[in-house]
Order: C-alpha cells, then sequence, then structure tokens
C-alpha cells in the first residue's frame, strides 16, 4: 500500500489562496452587474420619443366681429392746390383760420401766365385779319378754298388757344369753394409748385360730418355691406363707446396694401371731435365665417395676436411649427383667425419641449405623468 506524503503549507501560502477566492468572486458579481446596466440603458434609450397630449382642431361658424383701426377725418375734407405751375407769390391764410365760401386762400406770381395770355390775344388777332384777307380774295377768285378752310382752321385754333391761357390765369389762384378750417398749410411763399399739388388741406366743420376711415381684408370686406352698423372707441374719449354706420366700400384694393379702404360714419354724440383722432371700429356682420378652434393650451410663444401651434403630422410622430393668428378668446379656446388647413390634431401639453426635429408619443389623457426631454 502506497503511502500518501502530507505537505504542510506555511500560514502566509494560505492567506495568498484566501486573497485570490476573492478576487474572483468580487470579479464575477461586477461584470454581471455591469452586464444588467448595460441591458437596462439598453431599454430606456431604444424609444427618445417626447410624450404629449393631443387635441383636436375645431371648425366653428361664428360671426366674429371686424375688428379695425383707423383715423378721424371729415368726409368733405379736400386738399386744394393750383391748376398750373408756378412761383407761389402770396398765401394769406395759416393754419387754424376759419374760412368762408369763396375766400382767397393763395395766389401764384402772375409774370409768365400774364405774358402767356397777351402772346395767345396777339396770335388770334393776326389769325383773323389772316382769315378776312383771305376771304377778300377768295371773293375775287384769286384764293382757293383750300386756304381760306385753312385760315379759318387758323383762327379756331388761335382762338382756343388764348381760351386755355384765360382759363389757367383765372386758376392762378386758390378759392376756398366751401366753408371750413385750415387743417394743414403744405407749402410757404416763394416756393415753386406743380399743378395739382397740394398747398392746403381744408376741413369743412359742418355737423355729423365725422368718418372713419380703415382698411380690411378681403374676406372681411366680402362680409360687410353699407349700412352696417359699427361700434367706434377711441383713446381720447376711453369711457364712451360712439355708434357709427358703414357708409362706404371700396369697389378694389389699395395697390400699395392690397386692403380694401372702408368708410364709417360717426356721429359725436355730444363729443369734441377733431380731425387725426386715432380709432378703433367693431362691426358685426350678418353673415357667419368657419373658424379654426384649439384649446389654449395649444398657444405658444404668444405676441399680442401673433403665436404658433404645433400640428400633429398624419404619422403620429412628426410635428409642425405653425403660425396663428388669435381673433378672440372662449373660455379655455382660442379662436385663430387664419385657416389650419389639413391639420387634424395640435399639441396641448409638451409643446414647450418641442422643435420640428423631435419625435413624439401621442399618450392618452391620464397616461402622461411627466414629461421627458430628448
Amino acid at each position: 500500500m502506497k503511502k500518501i506524503k502530507s505537505v504542510l503549507l506555511s500560514p502566509a501560502t494560505l492567506v495568498a489562496f484566501a486573497l485570490t477566492g476573492l478576487f474572483y468572486l468580487l470579479g464575477g458579481c461586477g461584470n454581471q452587474e455591469a452586464t444588467t446596466n448595460a441591458a437596462t440603458s439598453g431599454q430606456l434609450s431604444s424609444d427618445e420619443r417626447i410624450p404629449v397630449l393631443t387635441a383636436a382642431v375645431q371648425n366653428k361658424s361664428i360671426d366674429l366681429p371686424v375688428h379695425a383701426s383707423g383715423i378721424l377725418t371729415s368726409s368733405a375734407e379736400q386738399r386744394l392746390s393750383f391748376k398750373i405751375g408756378g412761383v407761389i407769390r402770396k398765401i394769406y391764410v395759416d393754419e387754424g383760420d376759419v374760412v368762408r365760401p369763396g375766400q382767397l386762400l393763395a395766389v401764384l406770381d402772375k409774370t409768365e401766365i400774364d405774358a402767356q395770355v397777351s402772346q395767345a390775344n396777339q396770335a388770334l388777332l393776326k389769325a383773323e385779319r389772316d382769315l378776312s384777307r383771305v376771304e377778300g380774295l377768295y371773293r375775287d377768285s384769286s384764293a382757293t378754298l383750300e386756304l381760306l378752310q385753312n385760315a379759318t382752321t387758323g383762327r379756331d385754333v388761335a382762338k382756343e388757344t388764348a381760351r386755355i391761357a384765360q382759363f389757367n390765369q383765372q386758376y392762378a389762384e386758390i378759392r376756398a369753394n366751401r366753408g371750413g378750417k385750415i387743417i394743414k398749410k403744405l407749402m410757404n411763399e416763394g416756393e415753386i409748385t406743380g399743378p395739382g399739388t397740394p398747398v392746403f388741406v381744408l376741413f369743412e366743420t359742418g355737423n355729423d360730418d365725422w368718418v372713419v376711415k380703415v382698411n380690411v381684408s378681403d374676406r372681411d370686406w366680402a362680409r360687410l355691406n353699407n349700412g352696417m352698423s359699427a361700434q367706434v372707441t377711441m383713446d381720447a374719449y376711453p369711457n364712451t363707446v360712439f355708434s357709427g354706420k358703414v357708409t362706404d366700400l371700396a369697389p378694389a384694393a389699395d395697390p400699395a396694401s392690397g386692403l380694401y379702404p372702408v368708410e364709417i360714419r360717426v356721429a359725436p354724440q355730444g363729443k369734441r371731435f377733431a380731425p387725426g383722432l386715432f380709432a378703433q371700429v367693431d362691426i358685426t356682420p350678418k353673415q357667419a365665417r368657419n373658424y379654426a378652434v384649439v384649446p389654449v393650451e395649444a398657444i405658444i410663444e404668444g405676441d399680442g395676436r401673433e403665436a404658433f401651434v404645433f400640428i400633429l403630422q398624419p404619422d403620429g410622430e412628426s410635428v409642425r411649427k405653425t403660425p396663428v393668428q388669435v381673433a378672440f378668446l372662449d373660455n379655455n379656446l382660442a379662436v385663430l383667425s387664419n385657416p389650419l388647413d389639413g391639420a387634424t390634431e395640435v399639441i396641448t401639453s409638451g409643446a414647450p419641449y418641442l422643435t420640428e426635429k423631435k419625435k413624439v408619443k401621442k399618450m392618452p389623457e391620464t397616461g402622461l405623468t411627466q414629461t421627458k426631454q430628448q
């Protein structure tokens, strides 16, 4: 029988073996925990969409008032000018002066105009002498019928030229054709003016002659008619609402602005009016119009009536940032002036975290407990 020799280990060797086993044990546990963390991290990063709540875009037929602003003026306001050009010799009125019908307001230097009248009269006299001489020759059969006709035409042309010169001489001055007040003097003595260039703005001082001129869009213009009632407010009288009536609708848009001018006649109601007062007008048409309606929570980046909404795209994950104009608020709803063509849903919760590059995940109403940003 073979004997097995026993090996005696020193205390130092036993300690080394014990430490080695402990290191192996700890290393195995660490690798398992790292593997678990990596798996968990991969699971969380697999869905980075932002959870949001949405609401349907509603379309309602509303009698929305037409809101516009303009300047108070007179329907009889006139811009007075010379018919011909020249040097202004004398101005007889100043701003704020009250004038009567037919009063002389300004005259041009008539040196050149008088010379033109004299020249035209002399030409007319010569044409009449030529015609008289040709008529005598024609009676004696010394001139042809053609010469007589040419002389007659020359006399008629000279007569009309003299009449034009005399007419222009008459309108080398400005007279008030109605009573009123000079609210603006646009030129001074010694200046050169052209034909039709305004020199004065005359404001008639009659009663019930005040109007507010505003500009509206084509959609609002189509809903208005003459005779519609209007409410007018002014900064000068903040606690007073003036009654008005639509009196004129422009048949065409202003080429410069693309808007349609509308005139509203306003009753003073015992208040003192002055041209140039700023006024705001609200007109309620009888014809309703369809408006897009969204929850107030969908409105972001509001600046006055201008704002934005995020529209959910058909794929259910993409969004589009769209500018809107808020017409007015109806409790917790925002009525929009511009249509949201093709939009069915808007983002109501989670919109502050969105951009058009983000992806979203539509959540049920009770399932959104927190919002996660990418």
